[in-house]
């Protein structure tokens, strides 16, 4: 009331908006082109953003009543638009996965106060500072005293980059570096109200990591482990308190990534599951409760699409075309740019891990396989799908990818050929699909929308599509099954449908009559 009285006694403010002057109408036609292109590079082929844009220099243009003309037309298209209803169907998707999953007051766990996390990595580092920037004090361990001064340094030097690049200020830098506490051992994890393990990819040494917290914690906390793959009963049987046990598997780098997925295994308690759901909240993470199945939602599904996407490039396309396709859908980065970020020789550890799982008429990832075998793993060590200069980030062609990928070509007898961007698309998305089918009949996702969620949160799916699912209703599943059918008698048996995508399309349903339905 103050302010609004104040400001009642100076009339030269006193203005209406429609009479004010704007000042952005003088725009050169270079400026508003370079303001275009970087919003069309952003919104990775939305339409409203550029709408929004259109709507700004209307209103700069012209008079207020002609612009709010322009604006209201704009409005429209943009609300009926298929990538509007897209995006409120993600909006209420996150909204509604887990509130059923809460738990109540009487099964409610203790607010958490001190994580603990096991592993100096960088995925350790990554979800101590996710912690810290939440709030939440953070003991980080690792046994290696060269590596654990390595990861303090680290952790360090990003805060540090965040205050320059203006992100936070010195002082909040200072408070969230403050949170966390190295340390070798194990002193203090009895304090802890979770414990994290973010150790190597590796069952074994993971299982030999819960033994320990089982003798070291208290008795009432939560031990996650962050493994992207492997079977969290398995893990949790070296424990006397499975129930405690969950899988917390973060997205890198951690910090940034919104999606955590929620893994709960036989014995995990509803206690438990909720207070992971709660703790995802306070991590500002999108958290999404899955099964315990091999790779769980997201990596199992990713698993299908990486495959087909090297498969494509031992028969013909280029490794930067085939990334630029799938761009150009909207995806954030292109698979083999990703296999690249993420470390190419991580699938190769996980397959070597799950060699006696695979059928063995399994067409073998050779041009993966021989890359690691060089040592290129990656951004990492400067080679991988691409080559990386000095900066490390930026991938360039590297002509003997081609000549490797010819190699293996020859090598299956694989005759090579050009392929169209369309195959591109409907190889490497319908593979996704079809794997989502599978995953949703087998109850490891508890709805369509959750797969859609994990894949726009943690693997850039673009959001203006609504998610895999989402999208696969939107194009027809009949057209899906189609492709996959040709697929499976062009390319081999891992392209058999999925008994859920068949059944629905007999049924003329889709994937959102399947989640109404349960």
């Amino acid at each position: 009331v103050g302010w609004a009285r104040r400001w009642s006694k100076r009339p030269e403010q006193r203005v209406k908006t429609r009479d004010r002057a704007v000042r952005y109408g003088d725009l050169e036609v270079r400026e508003i082109a370079t303001i275009k292109d970087r919003l069309a590079h952003a919104s990775r082929g939305a339409v409203a953003p550029l709408r929004a844009l259109q709507a700004v220099l209307a209103a700069g243009r012209m008079s207020f009543d002609e612009g709010i003309v322009v604006e209201a037309a704009i409005f429209q298209e943009c609300l009926y638009a298929a990538e509007s209803k897209a995006c409120v169907h993600l909006f209420f998707g996150e909204r509604n996965s887990t509130r059923r999953l809460q738990g109540d007051a009487s099964t409610a766990i203790a607010e958490l106060n001190l994580a603990a996390v096991v592993g100096g990595g960088t995925m350790g580092r990554g979800i101590a500072m996710t912690y810290a920037n939440a709030g939440i004090s953070v003991l980080l361990q690792e046994q290696d005293e060269a590596a654990l001064a390595a990861a303090v340094a680290c952790i360090g030097e990003v805060y540090q980059r965040a205050v320059a690049r203006g992100r936070m200020s010195e002082t909040e830098a200072g408070q969230r570096i403050a949170l966390i506490s190295a340390t070798r051992d194990y002193a203090g994890f009895e304090n802890a109200d979770i414990v994290v393990e973010a150790v190597f990819e590796n069952m074994e040494l993971k299982r030999q990591v819960f033994r320990q917290l089982d003798q070291v914690t208290g008795p009432d906390t939560i031990l996650s482990t962050n493994t992207s793959t492997l079977d969290i009963d398995h893990i949790a049987s070296t424990t006397r308190r499975p129930e405690f046990v969950v899988g917390h598997h973060f997205f890198s780098p951690a910090p940034v990534m919104r999606l955590l997925e929620i893994v709960v295994g036989e014995c995990t308690s509803d206690a438990v599951v909720a207070a992971s759901i709660r703790l995802a909240k306070q991590l500002g993470k999108v958290g999404v409760v899955v099964g315990n199945c091999r790779g769980f939602v997201g990596n199992r599904m990713y698993g299908p699409y990486q495959r087909e996407a090297q498969f494509l490039v031992e028969e013909g396309v280029p490794v930067a075309e085939l990334d630029a396709v799938l761009v150009g859908f909207g995806m954030a980065m292109g698979p083999l740019a990703v296999a690249d970020l993420a470390g190419i020789d991580v699938g190769w550890r996980i397959r070597q891990e799950h060699q006696h799982l695979q059928p063995a008429r399994m067409r073998p990832q050779r041009l993966a396989d021989r890359l690691c075998a060089l040592g290129r793993f990656g951004q990492k060590t400067g080679r991988g799908f691409y080559r990386y200069g000095e900066r490390g980030r930026v991938p360039q062609p590297d002509s003997t990818v081609e000549d490797l990928a010819q190699q293996c070509a020859r090598q299956a007898g694989i005759q090579r050929r050009t392929i169209t961007p369309r195959e591109i698309e409907e190889r490497t998305l319908y593979a996704l699909v079809n794997e989502g089918a599978r995953i949703l009949e087998e109850g490891y996702a508890r709805s369509a929308t959750d797969i859609d969620i994990v894949y726009v949160n943690g693997y850039g799916f673009p959001a203006h599509r609504g998610g895999p699912m989402w999208y696969a209703d939107q194009l027809g599943l009949g057209r899906i099954l189609t492709r996959v059918r040709e697929f499976e008698e062009e390319l081999g048996f891992w392209w058999k449908p999925a008994p859920l995508l068949e059944r629905l399309v007999d049924e003329g349903r889709g994937f959102a009559d399947f989640d109404a339905a349960r």
